[in-house]
């Protein structure tokens, strides 16, 4: 098979959802100070006695962690549509949802609603749910078996994309102003219209047709085309055993991928590896750089947010040259290990940094490495390393699972990690949080 110009053309514009998720996950941080002057504002209007500082971080913390909120719904769905509708016909379909909470909450502000913002914020994750599920079943189904891991690697490019595309337009000189911040958060739907127009000149994923919908001459065209080769015949063969080793086998519904002994190993596998990446810390960094960075003596922390995220997309290239060589596991553990030492030099200049400035600058290079680390392995292996572990009949119930558990321990660091910070006061939350998911990394 042949890296053609179909392929990279679907596979692009699957990643778009991929773009949308890094994009609403990145862009929360930079106007956070914004975002609680409106949110302390509005509520003023409406109520009649001034609000406490625990409810308006309360709302904060809520208007952040919500999108998990949405993204644990989503991604538990993705089974009802890929096997009704198709892989690239649930992602068509999902982008309304992206457009509706795109409205949302680029209009929450001239409606004075902090509630059309937490309601904009669940339906964008409820979307970016279902895309974390719909992305790497159809990037691992169109690609050829020996190139599936590299370009299963691009769907957490597409996110680190969007994360840093939401880092920079959160610059106060660009969008990340009092007046254009709801802008910044609407920004979501324009991806959506292009996503929207592209994709009906995607093919459907050929596993689908062939298993699901017996349409093997439709299938045998898709690969010829999209692998740039005639000779097809021992996939649509594979495909084919696949299709009988199904039909031979009950439905796999969630409960079975837990009863059935063929299923609990890998299932297992497939939770863990999703713990291990949001356990991590990661996401306390992607949500919340700003605030470290500021407590790690950085003026201006956006623009070492931004530092990050460029290291973040650095990375998840080099990745892509790697996962083949090295191998899945390697890659996830030797990221891990990288992790747990820079958490631990993330905690002892953050202790130090009083009474030594440069150490300010061993925890801001800690920091960095801490997330190229990152997407070495814990980033991008999880996400298709799903597809790989499950055949066609239980795949969509274990990318479930997956999500979900993805999603449920993303939804703890973005709900906790603000709160913690408030009631332990941020210079000791701080401290000890990267000690804590030092720990958690193993």
């Amino acid at each position: 098979p042949q890296v053609t110009a179909p392929l990279i053309f679907a596979i692009t514009i699957a990643t778009i959802g991929s773009f949308q998720f890094g994009y609403n996950t990145g862009v929360i941080n930079a106007p956070e100070v914004i975002i609680k002057d409106f949110i302390n504002y509005t509520l003023e209007e409406h109520l009649e006695n001034v609000p406490s500082d625990v409810l308006l971080t309360s709302l904060w913390s809520l208007s952040v962690a919500i999108f998990s909120v949405g993204g644990m719904i989503g991604s538990f769905s993705v089974g009802l549509f890929v096997n009704r509708f198709g892989r690239r016909n649930s992602m068509l379909i999902v982008n309304l949802l992206a457009i509706t909470g795109g409205c949302l909450m680029g209009f929450c502000k001239i409606a004075e609603s902090v509630a059309m913002l937490i309601l904009g914020r669940l339906i964008i994750g409820l979307f970016c749910g279902l895309c974390t599920g719909f992305v790497p079943m159809y990037i691992g189904e169109i690609s050829p078996t020996a190139l599936r891991g590299a370009f299963g690697t691009l769907n957490q490019l597409g996110i680190v994309i969007g994360i840093l595309v939401a880092q920079v337009f959160g610059l106060n000189i660009i969008l990340g102003t009092e007046d254009l911040w709801p802008v910044l958060l609407g920004f979501t739907i324009l991806p959506s219209f292009l996503q929207i127009i592209a994709l009906p000149f995607c093919p459907e994923s050929p596993r689908f047709l062939l298993i699901n919908r017996k349409e093997e001459d439709s299938a045998r065209k898709i690969l010829q085309r999209l692998w740039g080769t005639q000779d097809v015949t021992q996939d649509i063969q594979e495909m084919k055993d696949e299709s009988v080793r199904m039909s031979q086998e009950k439905q796999a519904t969630v409960l079975e991928l837990f009863r059935s002994p063929n299923y609990q190993q890998p299932i297992m596998i497939s939770i863990m590896l999703q713990l291990s990446q949001q356990l991590s810390g990661i996401n306390a960094v992607f949500y919340y750089s700003t605030g470290i960075f500021k407590d790690a003596g950085v003026k201006e922390p956006i623009y070492a947010t931004i530092g990050a995220g460029v290291v973040n997309t650095i990375f998840t290239v080099v990745s892509l040259f790697l996962v083949e060589r090295a191998g899945r596991r390697t890659l996830h553990m030797i990221g891990l290990g990288g992790m747990a030492c820079c958490s631990i030099l993330m905690t002892i200049s953050l202790l130090l940094k009083d009474n030594y400035s440069w150490m300010s600058f061993v925890c801001i290079g800690a920091i960095l490495v801490f997330v190229a680390f990152f997407e070495i392995g814990p980033g991008p292996i999880p996400w298709f390393i799903v597809a790989e572990l499950f055949s066609q009949g239980p795949r969509p119930a274990a990318m479930a699972v997956a999500g979900c558990s993805n999603w449920t321990s993303n939804f703890l660091v973005g709900l906790l990690f603000p709160s913690a910070a408030y009631y332990l006061k941020s210079r000791i939350i701080t401290k000890w949080t990267h000690f804590f998911f030092f720990f958690l990394s193993f």
